[in-house]
């Protein structure tokens, strides 16, 4: 049985009390809208406006999208976009320019993409801003850090004891690679950083840990983190090749965007490091197959991979939610009846109230995933193998809470979309 409780990304930032999003909401509307456009003082007082208002509802993403006539802001709550409003940019400040200011960016450079990080110490939290030109000025999205502080070991994510104790063992080993996969926003991170935790506590600072990160989301006692600097010249490649020379027990690379980065942590899970990193696909499978699709020898992969973890999170409903055997809810699963959302004010008319997090291990050090890996296999071949030896798909546990009316089939297909559920 999957344990319905709150998950990391869950809102709110403590996972322990429901935030009257609404009431936020028609607060920060009601601030924003009495704000003069006109003043000097316009982007300042709208910037900290936002900020109170994120930190309130313990959003993970705010939006900013210039339009024809204003600004337009969207937030994340739960894993899901809403639209807060669209205001006026500014008369004689620009919203957009103050966080870019906030940031260390520059705000004559408007034509080309720009990452930065802004420390918000009245809320405790860091934020990473990038900025993006489009038709009608610069966007900006707000990611921000910290919400999660009570997820911060692996027994607290809410994973079933028997995938914890996998993590565990992948964990003591002493070479290869662990890579955490999933889309943004699934709890990647989280998951990385718990891992983090684990290596630093049963270790007793015996091995020599090190991290290069983009950005670094959360301190870690123990670890030396590194973070990239492009502007300087420290990008990815030139940071995981000088860390090299550090005497690395344990890397951890925070994401694993192309294949040089992929191909030097390979082969440093091969010349006798642990590596821990995360990268981005649907499915363990298609995590495999990918990196083979970036030109990865399959052969280094089977040697040098110890598990690929896929993870995601799911939106659990409220007690209001109703029971229904109509087809249309049902949407095709093999269940006769199913719990769906109604909405009330307890869950902010959501039908929501909190997340689970669902988690999938493949162990590549033995069984019938290797031989597939070096012949080449589809993503589809090497998951049916992967289910008829015993692992837990992520459908298969999405699945199981909405049968035991958890979460709803409108959830399911949200997050794993339909070509996840084939």
């Amino acid at each position: 049985m999957i344990a319905p409780v709150a998950a990391p990304g869950s809102s709110p930032a403590s996972g322990s009390r429901l935030v009257n999003l609404a009431a936020e909401r028609e607060s920060i509307v009601g601030r924003l809208a009495r704000l003069k456009p006109a003043t000097d003082a316009y982007a300042s007082e709208f910037v900290d406006a936002v900020l109170d208002f994120a930190h309130a509802v313990g959003t993970s993403d705010v939006h900013l999208q210039p339009t024809r006539n204003g600004l337009e802001v969207k937030f994340r709550s739960q894993g899901v976009m809403q639209l807060l409003g669209e205001f006026p940019r500014g008369a004689n400040t620009s919203v957009i320019n103050r966080f870019k200011v906030l940031a260390g960016l520059l705000t004559y450079q408007t034509d080309l993409p720009q990452e930065g990080r802004v420390e918000a110490p009245k809320h405790g939290r860091e934020i990473r801003v990038s900025t993006f030109p489009t038709l009608y000025g610069e966007r900006a999205v707000l990611r921000f850090f910290g919400h999660d502080k009570e997820f911060t070991t692996l027994d607290q994510l809410g994973n079933p004891d028997s995938f914890t104790r996998q993590v565990r063992e992948a964990l003591a080993e002493t070479s290869g690679a662990v890579l955490i996969t999933g889309p943004a926003g699934s709890g990647k991170s989280t998951t990385l950083y718990a891992c983090l935790r684990h290596l630093v506590s049963t270790d007793d600072n015996a091995r020599s840990i090190v991290s290069l990160e983009d950005p670094i989301e959360v301190p870690v006692d123990g670890v030396t983190q590194s973070q990239v600097n492009v502007q300087a010249g420290f990008d990815l490649k030139t940071g995981l090749r000088s860390l090299m020379r550090q005497d690395p027990q344990v890397i951890i690379v925070g994401e694993i965007r192309d294949r040089d980065t992929a191909e030097f942590a390979i082969q440093a899970s091969l010349t006798g490091q642990l590596l821990l990193g995360t990268f981005h696909a649907d499915t363990t499978a298609t995590a495999v197959t990918r990196l083979i699709e970036m030109g990865i020898e399959p052969f280094l992969l089977r040697s040098g991979l110890i598990a690929m973890i896929s993870q995601r999170l799911l939106r659990l409903l409220c007690g209001c939610a109703r029971e229904s055997s109509d087809p249309a809810d049902i949407a095709g699963m093999p269940v006769e009846k199913v719990r769906v959302p109604v909405g009330c004010p307890t869950c902010n008319q959501t039908g929501f109230v909190q997340r689970a997090i669902i988690s999938e291990y493949l162990d590549l050090r033995g069984g019938p995933v290797g031989p597939l890996i070096l012949r080449k296999a589809d993503a589809r071949e090497l998951y049916q193998a992967a289910r008829e030896a015993g692992m837990r798909t992520l459908l298969d546990q999405a699945t199981e809470l909405v049968r035991e009316g958890h979460t709803s089939p409108s959830e399911l297909t949200r997050v794993l979309g339909s070509a996840t559920r084939t």
